[in-house]
């Protein structure tokens, strides 16, 4: 009787390590998984923060992503302390980086995302772990645990663990780390969810442009019409409002006139266009203005540049792309001013040559030159609100924000941070080199 009793003892504990074994996912059946769960994936809507320990202090960041197949995209990051955001699209017109409160706005015929990874897109995680065969796995209660190789822009990130959901297998969490094992960047997404059926405007440039101080921009979910007729006569409230009535309110603040299109191509070498401009006021009421502008370009070296303005300001040349450029008028007596912002980094073999104080048309800048192994100069200043639409051209990610390259033999990347544009031109420096240089600006003051 005793024996028998062991016996189904015995089978009972092998029949519970079974049942348990089953339930148990390895490597291999996760990710057979997640590459079915990338073949189906139609859209999904997430947020969350991201921080850089890249400068001297953490910086943090507000991050949305929105994806659409087969290939629209909208990104958010949202400096938390500054409020500033910036919104990287992607829609049937190309790729735009906005930056909405200077109603700036850059435009590209660009594969991105496709030829870069981000850290805070699905797409990228997850690839990163289908493409590492060396791929370390485990499991917490709640998560599988991935660490593999980051392939991302900046080469300074080696490795990455991503955390995804038992579920579903959605993100929720991301650390990079550098080649001494020191984390770089962490995202931590509060939510994510798959499946979301978006407003019928979530990726148009126009909507991002005006919409960009709503915390959020809505989503339609099943079950959710009734929200979204009542957002779309918001909408259509805001819209009225910017459209119509005080026609003379372009008279009483900063008015923003859209001029023509310029052409640049080489170096020095642009082109004259004519173009209609409308006006908006300030405060969004539509003011009427109309002109004639000439073309501009955006100087390729550094040494400078000018901003079309409707009544047929000239500029300058850009280099190694073509500029369609947008000006506004603007009381350059009362512009800001701002001190030196000088990287704290600087590569091995170059040393800092001079500071020149310049003007871009009608704002004032600065440029430090620099000069040895590599030889760069960084133009700083504080732009007039204005739009500038560059083809051809690239995103780099920065980390703390994403900046725009153009050029070919001699390349300028343009990024914003706290409000100040910076172009870092060069005909040598590496661009990792780029982006370090860039990197360190963030969280510096003005000297």
């Amino acid at each position: 009787m005793r024996r028998f009793t062991w016996v189904v003892a015995l089978v009972m504990v092998c029949l519970s390590l079974a049942v348990a074994g089953c339930g148990k996912k390895d490597a291999g059946s996760v990710v057979k998984e997640l590459d079915g769960v990338m073949s189906k994936l139609q859209s999904y809507h997430g947020k969350g923060q991201m921080t850089l320990r890249t400068g001297q202090d953490p910086q943090e960041y507000d991050v949305e992503v929105s994806f659409q197949a087969p290939s629209f995209y909208r990104i958010s990051l949202t400096n938390a302390k500054k409020d500033i955001t910036q919104i990287v699209l992607r829609n049937d017109d190309g790729v735009f980086v906005l930056t909405p409160h200077l109603n700036k706005s850059f435009r590209f015929q660009s594969d991105w995302p496709e030829n870069q990874g981000q850290v805070y897109l699905y797409q990228s995680l997850v690839q990163s772990i289908l493409m590492d065969n060396e791929r370390h796995f485990t499991s917490d209660e709640k998560a599988y645990v991935f660490d593999v190789v980051a392939n991302y822009q900046n080469g300074s990130l080696a490795r990455q663990k991503v955390w995804l959901d038992k579920r579903n297998y959605a993100p929720q969490h991301v650390e990079v780390s550098d080649a001494n094992s020191n984390v770089m960047v962490i995202v931590k997404f509060d939510q994510f969810e798959f499946g979301t059926k978006f407003e019928k405007d979530q990726f148009d440039m126009q909507r991002n442009m005006t919409g960009w101080n709503l915390k959020t921009l809505p989503t339609m979910t099943q079950g959710d019409s009734k929200a979204a007729k009542k957002s779309g006569a918001t909408d259509s409230k805001a819209g009225a409002g910017a459209t119509g009535g005080n026609e003379g309110a372009g008279a009483q603040g900063t008015t923003q006139e859209t001029g023509g299109k310029g052409t640049a191509a080489g170096q020095g070498a642009g082109a004259d266009a004519k173009g209609g401009a409308t006006g908006t006021s300030k405060d969004n009421t539509a003011g009427a203005a109309a002109g004639e502008s000439k073309g501009t370009s955006v100087s390729g070296n550094g040494e400078g540049a000018k901003t079309s303005s409707a009544g047929g300001d000239k500029g300058a040349a850009s280099n190694g792309g073509q500029a369609e450029a947008t000006g506004a008028k603007k009381d350059t007596s009362k512009q800001q001013s701002f001190g030196i912002i000088e990287p704290r980094y600087m590569p091995s073999g170059v040393k800092k040559q001079d500071v020149t104080e310049l003007k871009l048309g009608e704002e004032q800048a600065v440029m430090l030159r620099y000069s040895g192994k590599y030889n760069y100069t960084l133009v700083e200043s504080r732009p007039q609100v204005q739009t500038v639409s560059i083809l051809p051209g690239d995103i780099l990610d920065l980390g703390f924000t994403l900046g725009v390259v153009t050029g070919d033999a001699k390349k300028t990347l343009t990024w914003t941070y706290d409000g100040i544009e910076f172009r870092l031109s060069t005909g040598d420096l590496p661009e990792t080199e780029m982006i370090k240089v860039a990197q360190a600006v963030q969280g510096e003051m003005g000297k």
